[in-house]
């Protein structure tokens, strides 16, 4: 069963602990904390590589499935290395149980040097979310490097983009928790 439609719960897939991926995980997670959610964040670059491997357990790496599997909202971020996430947002979402996203509504990040990666959220990160059984929403977050200079200090125009994702987050998620999804009208006028 599914947590809290408060719950959200970021994923970095960045090698680095200061990264605009991660930067802009945060960001979004700040405006979600704002709409009054509980927030988490794991750097999957600060968990040991044997355990997202699969080669040992450790406790951070099950805290951090746990807390996914859980959460109603979750964040992904990456940066796009050879038109792809980062391999090591993949080992950490094979270790996920099938269906573990399942109620789940996903805020997609990515960065990169440039516009010749845009298309990696639809290509890469959509259907893997899907392929946990969770719903990607329609707004998602690329950014080239010549968009985000500072990862201290974003742009209006860049926190604008993860006001916008927040909000739709936060309202599919209450809409999932409720039941109450916006029907859609068929009528004709």
């Amino acid at each position: 069963m599914r947590g809290h439609a408060a719950f959200a719960v970021g994923i970095s897939g960045s090698t680095s602990a200061r990264s605009r991926s991660r930067a802009l995980v945060e960001r979004t997670l700040s405006h979600l904390r704002v709409r009054g959610a509980h927030t988490a964040l794991f750097d999957l670059a600060a968990l040991p590589a044997n355990a997202l491997l699969a080669r040992e357990k450790d406790a951070t790496v099950e805290e951090a499935i746990a807390a996914t599997t859980a959460a109603r909202i979750l964040i992904i971020g990456t940066p796009i290395y050879r038109a792809t996430y980062t391999g090591q947002l993949k080992c950490f979402f094979d270790l996920l149980p099938r269906d573990a996203l399942v109620g789940t509504v996903a805020g997609l990040i990515a960065t990169g040097h440039g516009e010749g990666h845009r298309l990696a959220i639809d290509h890469g990160l959509r259907p893997l979310v899907a392929s946990l059984g969770g719903l990607a929403a329609a707004h998602a977050i690329y950014a080239t490097d010549a968009e985000i200079t500072d990862v201290a200090a974003l742009s209006p125009a860049i926190d604008d983009l993860n006001d916008r994702l927040a909000d739709e987050l936060w309202r599919v998620a209450a809409a999932e928790a409720t039941d109450a999804a916006p029907e859609m009208s068929l009528a004709r006028s």
